[in-house]
């Protein structure tokens, strides 16, 4: 789980936590509703960023793999939000960065 800060235009803040596997589910949903940006018919017009797939570990690796992914999911988030407002204000976006009933709980862990 990863622990993300998330500054508003209006400038208020909050904490949420996402798991990987979000990120993921965002990214492809991003690559769904925007095949161009996405590159799906020509790579070099790819304006969303990249985002490693998932991989699959053992149980042992996992605080190696999380820290591995701190940076690209640091600049993933970076990216997305200095795309053109059609993409980084989008619903799928915006929904993804909003507080959830499970961030005011968050993970012990």
């Amino acid at each position: 789980v990863y622990i993300i800060k998330v500054t508003w235009s209006s400038g208020s803040t909050e904490v949420i936590y996402r798991r990987y596997s979000k990120f993921f589910d965002l990214q492809m949903q991003m690559l769904d509703k925007f095949p161009m940006e996405g590159g799906q018919k020509d790579p070099k017009q790819r304006i969303i960023p990249f985002l490693p797939g998932k991989i699959l570990f053992r149980r042992s690796h996992i605080r190696d793999v999380a820290v591995k992914r701190l940076i690209p999911i640091d600049e993933y988030c970076k990216a997305l939000i200095q795309l053109p407002p059609y993409i980084s204000q989008c619903e799928e976006v915006l929904q993804f960065f909003e507080t959830r009933p499970d961030d005011l709980a968050p993970p012990k862990e």
